[in-house]
């Protein structure tokens, strides 16, 4: 394993826990926060359903101008100046037309500051170890699960003895750090001047030529959008069966802490020794026995062994993916590389969540066999994922 250059890797490290730390104090209390901003549900769900097409759309947008203008840093950090001063405006609004316009403004900033943030870090982990900017890139990424926990719970014990609207000062204030972070960034090593395809269909169209990159969306759409159903009603099937909110609470610090040390300790030895293609057969193949247990069982005991398996069906998988990213995708597209890996599976996912409901209405938790089906459904793609 590589030993990083300290500098570097303190300063990406920064950057990830300021920016998934800010994620962490907001994204599980929004919809409380715009509940006691006076709205119905159904204008909350109207605003959290615009936001997905928002997400969808201004990704890669952003990514894009990004790679056109070759300048990752700084549209990173305008992206989170930009919505962590549309954040500080929302305690101010009233009416809930003004307030739709300036949150879903605000998503639109938020959503590129993660595929950026990647396409930064995987460049400076890909570096020769002479430029003294190589790391792992799993040791950020891993830093970045660990921060949005760690915020949530700040967050909860913060709005327990203050009003809801502290948590969009707080989502604010840590993207206003992690704007300013992205100055201590280093410099990239080997950069293009300037990006030589001008057209973004064009571009578009010169990542899915590749033929690597193209398997590996659609193993991450497949393994990733097989978490729809759990993160939908995985809780809701535990409390029907009688699993205490303490076992629930444990049984998710599990799955947690397992992503958090893959993607610190295991992950990246594993993607050396196995190669993307192993790594993403072994998070696919994990994906199949852990929906097949949920499937099958509501006992804690099996719950609590299945669900550290959550480090290898997305921390490992996605370990791969940056892994394989980093070794096809042209520098010039490095940013619109990352908003397709967030868009594909992004959109499977959410297509996955809005059918679940249907599914778990008509099967229960044999829906979780469909699940494990579509996992299944990646292991072969896998076979293709070869590292050039």
């Amino acid at each position: 394993m590589r030993m990083p250059q300290p500098d570097a890797l303190r300063s990406f490290i920064l950057l990830y826990v300021l920016l998934y730390a800010s994620f962490g104090v907001a994204s599980p209390f929004w919809p409380r926060f715009f509940e006691t901003r006076g709205m119905s549900p159904e204008q909350i769900g109207l605003l959290l359903g615009l936001g997905t097409v928002v997400r969808l759309i201004a990704g890669p947008v952003a990514a894009r101008l990004a790679d056109r203008l070759q300048r990752l840093r700084h549209v990173l950090a305008a992206a989170a100046a930009l919505a962590a001063c549309l954040a500080f405006g929302l305690p101010w609004i009233g009416g809930f037309w003004i307030f739709l316009i300036v949150r879903l403004c605000q998503e639109a900033a938020l959503t590129p500051t993660t595929s950026l943030a990647d396409a930064l870090a995987l460049d400076a982990s890909r570096s020769a170890p002479s430029s003294g900017m190589s790391f792992e890139y799993g040791w950020v990424r891993g830093s970045a699960s660990a921060a949005f926990v760690i915020g949530t719970l700040a967050a909860g014990q913060v709005i327990g003895w203050t009003a809801l609207t502290s948590i969009a000062w707080m989502h604010g204030a840590l993207l206003l750090a992690a704007a300013a972070s992205t100055m201590l960034l280093p410099a990239a090593g080997a950069r293009t001047c300037a990006a030589p395809e001008r057209s973004s269909v064009r571009a578009i169209g010169e990542l899915m030529q590749l033929v690597v990159f193209r398997r590996m969306l659609l193993v991450a759409a497949l393994v990733y959008g097989s978490h729809a159903m759990h993160d939908a009603f995985a809780v809701i099937r535990w409390n029907a069966a009688g699993v205490s909110q303490t076992t629930i609470s444990i049984l998710w610090s599990e799955a947690v802490v397992a992503e958090v040390l893959v993607f610190v300790l295991v992950g990246p030895r594993w993607v050396d020794s196995l190669g993307p293609a192993g790594a993403a057969a072994m998070a696919s193949l994990a994906a199949v026995v852990r929906w097949l247990v949920v499937a099958c069982s509501s006992d804690p005991v099996a719950l609590a062994l299945v669900q550290p398996l959550h480090g290898l069906t997305f921390a490992l998988l996605h370990l791969a993916c940056m892994r394989l990213m980093g070794a096809t995708v042209p520098r010039h597209l490095a940013a619109t590389g990352q908003a397709l890996y967030a868009l594909g599976p992004g959109l499977v996912t959410a297509l996955l969540t809005l059918s679940s409901g249907m599914l778990y209405a008509r099967l229960g938790a044999s829906g979780f066999l469909l699940m494990a089906l579509l996992s299944g459904f990646a292991l072969p793609l896998c076979l293709g994922l070869k590292q050039p």
